[in-house]
């Protein structure tokens, strides 16, 4: 342990601690626009600078040492910060009212907390990137803090951002959907500003719910409720379910439904297309199809291993496609007047929505999607009270769902929910104990072998696109071990999705997976198999897993990309 001294106060932290480490233990939290508690030090904006005996100092920089005197609050240390800060605000634009971080800004913040009243602008001016669906990169907004590039090329291993001629850039200088950009949005969550953000669409909600010709419909993903709390300024998970499905019908729903009943679809249709793929030799292993912005990057860098991905579409675009079929044909309702928003905490889901072969319904399955961040303003701008709201339930059909399929949003959920349902299909007893434990957590990589009467299943669980990448490597070079690889793209899987609210640390995604565990072990049904409205589908729509009918509306196949 080392001894320092921080304003006066001395304090005990491990040796390899950082000033602002240190600091923070003694209840001294420095100002900082660069720094990351999930990141690498930067050292970029310099406005953590402080005063170690006697000299200015970054605190992000500097290691500790025994006997250091540090002063973060000295006349000196406040305009060296100040002077730092003004060198940042002096090319940014200043239309933070035009601006989807507006509020919830960290620019904005230092120079609030740092009462910065007036300085010197003339802002460096770049064409804004609206060429994907799902992000829109504004440059002349960035404050070269280094973060998203660090989170592109180093955690998801994409590489379609560089820092080059003293300005973030994509590689190449093209547009964003002209490079290897999957769209999964861990950049908009690591960008303290708005230099990239998701391509906001609440004016096409607010057109839909205005027209008296649509009926307007809503899935909800299950990493939506215990974050969209988050973005109302309630505690991670506090939003109550039926008051959550209150407030939407309140924004203008005319019908509420879960995502999670597609997701316990999924398990049964991608539960036996592995069973199917273990006894007729089928390709192994078979990886999990679920999460878009992990669709986007085997289709870009793994174009020849296409074949070990699930057929199955998404939870999403089944909905999409059931909404507009199924539940289209039981309501009476023509289905070229059902508008059909999914509510999802990924940026990527938009650009899925937008694909050419998810219109299995004979029109575009979904019709928009909207993030989390997007749901939090449009609750913000209704300042909705839940506490006063009173209850209201899912609606029918398409509104049922299992603890299986909320832990969909957590990395590991969807391996678990699989095997709980594998298990009894092939075992024919029931689980005594449904949680498999030895698949949950945050860990980069995680694994477990599955007894299914007497044959061994060795499974693997891949969070982040970094760690998808190892696998995929194995896979092509034929070394892989395993016959059923779940790959979230995002660390932590959904609950940290690119459209999640910000800020998105691994603590608060700690948060946000505690909640989903603890929703799934209070509801009473907690295997896909068991739910009575999927059931009830198979038994007057599709007839069978796996069958015409599913394979028609459920399951697609994928192409490469970005070659």
């Amino acid at each position: 342990m080392v001894i320092i001294n921080v304003n006066g106060v001395s304090t005990s932290v491990p040796e390899g601690f950082t000033v602002m480490q240190a600091a923070a233990e003694a209840g001294f939290k420095i100002p900082s626009l660069c720094s990351h508690p999930d990141l690498k030090v930067k050292d970029n904006c310099k406005v953590c600078v402080v005063d170690i005996n006697g000299e200015l100092k970054t605190a992000c920089a500097e290691l500790v040492v025994p006997g250091m005197v540090v002063k973060t609050h000295t006349p000196q240390v406040i305009a060296a910060k100040q002077d730092n800060l003004k060198k940042i605000l002096s090319v940014h634009p200043q239309d933070c009212l035009n601006c989807a971080r507006n509020t919830n800004c960290e620019l904005q913040t230092l120079a609030e907390n740092l009462i910065i009243r007036s300085f010197e602008n003339i802002p460096h001016l770049f064409p804004k990137d609206y060429s994907t669906p799902s992000l829109v990169r504004d440059m002349s907004k960035c404050t070269l803090c280094g973060r998203c590039v660090e989170v592109c090329n180093d955690i998801q291993t994409v590489g379609a951002l560089e820092i080059k001629d003293g300005i973030v850039q994509t590689v190449g200088g093209v547009p964003l959907a002209e490079t290897k950009c999957v769209v999964c949005g861990q950049c908009s969550l690591a960008c303290p500003v708005g230099a990239i953000i998701e391509n906001e669409e609440i004016d096409k909600f607010l057109a839909a719910v205005a027209d008296p010709e649509k009926v307007v419909i809503t899935q909800i993903a299950p990493a939506v409720r215990v974050a969209v709390a988050e973005a109302l300024g309630m505690p991670t998970g506090s939003l109550e379910m039926l008051k959550f499905v209150a407030g939407l019908k309140q924004l203008g729903f005319d019908y509420v439904f879960h995502t999670n009943f597609t997701a316990d679809l999924t398990i049964l249709e991608e539960g036996n297309e592995l069973l199917q793929r273990l006894t007729t030799g089928g390709t192994l292993p078979m990886i999990t199809s679920c999460s878009p912005g992990w669709i986007n990057f085997i289709e870009t860098f793994y174009p020849d291993q296409l074949d070990h991905l699930s057929s199955c579409k998404s939870p999403q675009q089944m909905f999409g496609a059931l909404a507009k079929t199924y539940w289209a044909e039981k309501m009476g309702v023509d289905p070229s007047k059902v508008y059909s928003v999914s509510i999802m905490p990924c940026t990527a889901k938009k650009f899925e929505a937008a694909r050419p072969e998810m219109n299995s319904s004979g029109y575009q399955d979904v019709d928009l999607v909207l993030t989390v961040r997007e749901l939090g303003k449009l609750f913000n701008m209704e300042k909705l009270d839940f506490s006063q709201l009173a209850s209201a339930d899912f609606d029918s059909l398409l509104g049922a769902y299992t603890g299986a399929a909320v832990i969909f949003g957590a990395s590991g959920g969807v391996m678990e929910a699989a095997l709980r349902t594998v298990y009894e299909v092939v075992v024919k007893e029931p689980l005594e104990d449904v949680n498999f434990t030895m698949v949950r957590g945050f860990e980069g990589m995680k694994e477990a072998e599955v007894d299914l009467a007497g044959t061994k299943v060795k499974v693997a669980v891949a969070n982040s696109l970094g760690n998808a990448r190892k696998i995929m490597d194995e896979i092509k070079a034929g070394t892989s071990p395993y016959h059923f690889i779940e790959v979230m793209c995002c660390p932590g899987g959904c609950i940290g999705g690119g459209g999640q609210p910000i800020p998105s640390t691994i603590e608060k995604r700690k948060e946000r997976i505690d909640a989903i565990y603890a929703e799934d072990a209070g509801l009473p049904i907690r295997k896909s198999h068991e739910n009575p409205e999927v059931n009830l589908l198979y038994e007057d729509f599709l007839h069978e897993p796996l069958g015409h009918k599913s394979h028609e509306l459920l399951h697609t196949h994928y192409h490469p990309q970005k070659q």
